[in-house]
């Protein structure tokens, strides 16, 4: 379910009055995504998406999220373009929160992710990364390695709730991950949450990439870790390398990986499955019953993070 915040007809109808898009046609909410409350907008003038973002979001960061989407759109990616108010901007208060308008993309997330998805998916992310080259402004990854410790010790004390010894295992993965962090490799603006939701095909074809709301600076090949992890492993956990190698050659085809990223993939993969283990831990250990958002099982990251931590070097991802 993600829609936490209702909007009234009378509401909507001022706030379209701000955007030259048009007069209201439909109006519906989508239950999908966890963080924000996102409606299905059909004007006049076409379709749109409208979010409201919710308390977890930092309204301060929102213009670096918005500007990037700006500038991915202008240099050629498939992604949602902000719409600019009759004022210029593109954040205006609706309904208590801060909200803004963006375009449509056509097509639905893979349900079941196929190795014809993982070509088009890499090729997609390392065109993220040339297009968002020449944004200058930076934000720093809060869910980054800096921030693995401090998460963890939150669900330290319960963490041997979801399975005896847990705590334990991931305090020796996460000190072992962190004195192995890779230094020096290339950095710059990340999708950093690149899960299948997040991508549409059309017509067999990727047809775009959504919700930018974790994107930060970092590690190139970090964000090529997060995909395999998110789109390589089967459902019974096993790790499915002729996904990863079509999702690499794919990458590869627009933007080469260096020797020393290449090296860093096993580290760079238990890193982001740690990443989805702590938040999807402390999401499980906190959410209270009844929530409208059923928080996701951090074992299945676990499994992930312990495939990662056997993996010796690129070969076991099909380099």
């Amino acid at each position: 379910m993600a829609v936490y915040t209702e909007v009234t007809d009378e509401a909507l109808a001022a706030f379209l009055n701000l955007y030259d898009i048009g007069g209201m046609v439909a109006f519906r909410g989508i239950a999908e995504g966890v963080e924000n409350s996102n409606y299905a907008l059909k004007t006049t003038t076409g379709d749109y998406i409208l979010t409201l973002y919710e308390k977890r979001v930092n309204t301060d960061e929102l213009p670096w999220f918005l500007g990037l989407m700006e500038h991915l759109a202008a240099h050629g990616l498939n992604c949602p373009l902000p719409v600019r108010g009759r004022d210029g901007g593109n954040l205006k208060p609706l309904a208590g929160r801060v909200a803004a308008i963006t375009t449509f993309l056509p097509g639905v997330w893979p349900r079941r992710v196929l190795v014809e998805h993982c070509e088009p998916l890499g090729a997609a992310l390392a065109k993220l990364h040339l297009a968002g080259a020449g944004f200058a402004p930076t934000r720093a990854n809060a869910l980054g390695p800096l921030g693995w410790a401090p998460l963890l010790e939150k669900s330290l004390p319960r963490a041997d709730e979801v399975m005896v010894g847990l705590g334990g295992e991931l305090r020796a993965a996460l000190q072992a991950i962190l004195a192995a962090w890779p230094q020096g490799l290339p950095v710059g603006h990340i999708h950093a949450d690149l899960f299948p939701d997040n991508v549409f095909f059309l017509d067999g074809k990727l047809s775009g990439l959504i919700d930018f709301y974790f994107a930060a600076t970092d590690i190139y090949a970090y964000d090529v870790a997060v995909c395999l992890n998110a789109w390589c492993f089967e459902r019974d956990f096993s790790f499915n390398v002729t996904k990863s190698q079509a999702l690499l050659r794919g990458y590869l085809s627009h933007r080469d990986l260096n020797a020393a990223e290449r090296a860093a993939l096993p580290v760079l993969a238990q890193g982001a499955a740690m990443r989805f283990v702590l938040t999807r831990l402390y999401d499980w250990l906190n959410t209270p019953a009844g929530a409208l958002v059923t928080p996701k099982d951090p074992m299945d990251y676990v499994r992930r993070l312990r495939f990662h931590l056997q993996a010796k070097s690129e070969a076991a991802y099909g380099l």
